[in-house]
């Protein structure tokens, strides 16, 4: 997987360097484009969730991949829900949404805080969050997201890091998630990546223990699933996030990993520079 990556990066770099350019997004259909901006003004969403919209831009990143109301979504490892209490309410009558949530098993304390708290909220309104289907991605053990090829759009914030951390034995079971992913997807189905950027593919942490990973690096692994890039965005760049903080990207918020030190600093950058990348599955496989 390693010399697939290596030359996808080179394949990557000339094609951006020959001034290669992607598709723009297709706009929002009108009851979709009604559902979302009801759903994310909803009472139902916290002031400290509403407040991380200026960084995540909700709106643009879901208009950006082509929801449609009507789609069967996976969200995987939706850690609390932050993006579940927006997708729910727009997919609950039309659409069909599983949540692939980390095993109750998992060995990692933070694994079993966010699949506590997600359980949670989905309890206490069952009203928008009572059709959400709850599966998991316990890798490399569990794979079935959801049903072989039924899936039009997947979704995963800020995870793909963790795959190739020592949390998940340095990377080997990376191919892994791609491959069940690319597996749960229909021909044409896409799938949408947001993750802390790297800029420098020749020095970031090949462990990505600072949390940070390539745009390249992350294309690399998406390709030798058998993925096809189609397009990318900078909605989500933050040029004040340096990259180099002692805690890492958890030193800002919403982490603020070091507490009280330098705080009004990093709630001056906001959240992390982020990459947002859309990748669809050849029609025909």
């Amino acid at each position: 997987m390693v010399l697939k990556a290596l030359s996808w990066v080179s394949a990557v770099s000339m094609l951006l360097l020959a001034g290669w350019t992607v598709p723009a997004q297709a706009e929002l259909d009108s009851a979709t484009a009604a559902l979302l901006q009801k759903s994310i003004s909803g009472e139902h969403r916290s002031d400290e969730n509403r407040a991380r919209d200026v960084y995540r831009k909700p709106y643009e990143v879901l208009e950006f991949v082509g929801l449609r109301s009507d789609m069967t979504v996976v969200e995987i490892w939706p850690g609390a829900g932050w993006y579940t209490e927006i997708l729910a309410p727009v997919l609950k009558d039309r659409g069909k949404f599983y949540a692939a949530q980390y095993s109750p098993n998992g060995p990692y304390g933070y694994q079993r805080r966010g699949l506590g708290a997600y359980l949670t909220r989905l309890g206490t309104h069952p009203d928008l969050y009572g059709s959400v289907i709850v599966t998991e991605l316990d890798l490399p053990y569990s794979l079935r997201m959801a049903p072989a090829a039924s899936a039009d759009l997947v979704l995963t914030f800020r995870n793909v890091h963790n795959l190739v951390m020592d949390l998940y034995d340095k990377g080997a079971h990376a191919g892994l998630a791609f491959q069940a992913t690319y597996d749960v997807l229909k021909p044409g189905g896409v799938l949408g990546i947001v993750d802390h950027q790297w800029d420098d593919v020749a020095n970031e942490d090949p462990l990505a223990a600072n949390g940070y990973i390539s745009k390249e690096r992350t294309i690399a692994m998406a390709q030798a699933a058998g993925f096809e890039l189609v397009a990318e965005a900078s909605i989500l760049r933050n040029p004040q996030d340096s990259k180099d903080y002692e805690a890492g990207v958890w030193t800002l918020p919403p982490s603020l990993a070091l507490g009280e030190k330098d705080r009004a600093r990093y709630l001056a950058i906001g959240e992390s520079d982020r990459f947002l990348l859309k990748f669809v599955k050849p029609l025909g496989d």
